[in-house]
């Protein structure tokens, strides 16, 4: 059996690790994956970790920060990548299509819609989740509001996101002895994990330096690459930790007392799966609330920016309970990849 994953944005992030790790468990269950990125991708991730892609066109009309002008800019190119995107299926004869998220998940659909084969579409965005349902079968991840309603389309199913094999399986050891390298580091002090995912926004900046100006008794670890170079230059380096983008991440997870996250994402349910309580900064990306607290019930502290330190010591006052809470959530996102390779793989057969 073989399939083809048309993967949106640029291979680095989010979009292309729910790829990387659905395709992982694909092939356990003995699937050869293609990858389709745009011509444009880097695609750094895929290459790290040993996959060629093929070049096609993805447009993409911004995700959930689309406006009404970057989506009519996203479907006057969608003809061309349509066609693309027939083509290569047509030519590596895949038995079927996934689309990854946005405007991969819309090219995967269409094209493999034309090339008569069958097709699932990751969807989490406006855009995908009005698109893709109308061609094949869908499955809805944590941010779509599909993922909260209790009756759904036919062709639309729920799942949390495929994790790394590695993510829960971290070890707290390593973790320590790589925060012993930065001097600013205290064994004795509880650790605190400030993360916007592999990108590193502004106001997530912004939380982290607010934390270290109420408090010295946490570590206060910081990772991810700045979306631009100056944000760092409102860190006080002597205060918080700036570890940038790291391969230990699923260590740090099982050292750090908390995580500070962004209200989306991979991120967040990795850090669920390591079994590490959270509080989730709203309005982070592009202003956009996603309501994780909503999925996650009782695992979460939602907090805006400015209520972060607030909301950082109302975690630690509930630590146990909302530790409870997490541990209810965590077996079913580390079993989410399988769950959903499961799936796919029953409806084409």
């Amino acid at each position: 059996m073989k399939a083809l994953l048309v993967v949106t944005g640029r291979g680095l992030g989010g979009d292309a690790a729910i790829a990387l790790n659905l395709i992982k468990t694909l092939e356990k269950k003995g699937v050869t994956c293609e990858i389709a990125l745009d011509e444009s991708a880097p695609g750094l991730l895929f290459e790290k970790n040993g996959y060629s892609w093929h070049k096609i066109s993805i447009p993409q009309a911004g995700g959930h920060a689309a406006t009404k002008l970057t989506a009519v800019k996203g479907a006057l190119k969608l003809l061309t990548a349509t066609f693309k995107a027939r083509k290569l299926i047509k030519r590596l004869d895949v038995d079927f299509v996934i689309g990854v998220l946005g405007g991969g998940a819309i090219v995967g659909s269409l094209g493999a819609k034309f090339a008569r084969k069958p097709a699932f579409s990751l969807i989490s965005t406006p855009l995908d989740s009005k698109v893709c349902p109308k061609f094949n079968y869908c499955f809805a991840f944590p941010e779509i509001y599909y993922f909260r309603q209790e009756n759904l389309p036919a062709n639309i199913d729920k799942s949390f996101y495929p994790l790394a094999d590695n993510i829960g399986q971290g070890d707290a050891s390593i973790a320590l002895e790589e925060l012993k390298k930065f001097p600013n580091f205290d064994e004795n002090k509880k650790t605190i994990l400030f993360s916007s995912g592999s990108s590193l926004f502004n106001g997530m900046i912004d939380g982290v330096d607010l934390a270290s100006k109420c408090s010295d008794k946490y570590n206060l670890v910081l990772v991810g690459i700045p979306l631009e170079e100056e944000y760092l230059d409102m860190l006080d380096k002597d205060k918080v930790i700036y570890a940038g983008y790291i391969n230990w991440i699923s260590h740090l997870f099982k050292y750090a007392d908390l995580a500070v996250l962004t209200d989306d994402g991979v991120s967040l349910q990795e850090a669920i799966a390591s079994k590490i309580p959270i509080v989730t900064l709203t309005r982070i990306k592009w202003g956009r609330y996603q309501n994780m607290a909503g999925v996650y019930k009782g695992a979460i502290i939602e907090s805006e920016v400015k209520d972060v330190c607030k909301s950082i010591e109302e975690a630690f006052d509930n630590y146990d309970s909302i530790k409870s809470n997490v541990l209810k959530f965590s077996d079913e996102c580390l079993a989410a990849g399988d769950i959903l390779a499961d799936k796919m793989i029953k409806k084409v057969k």
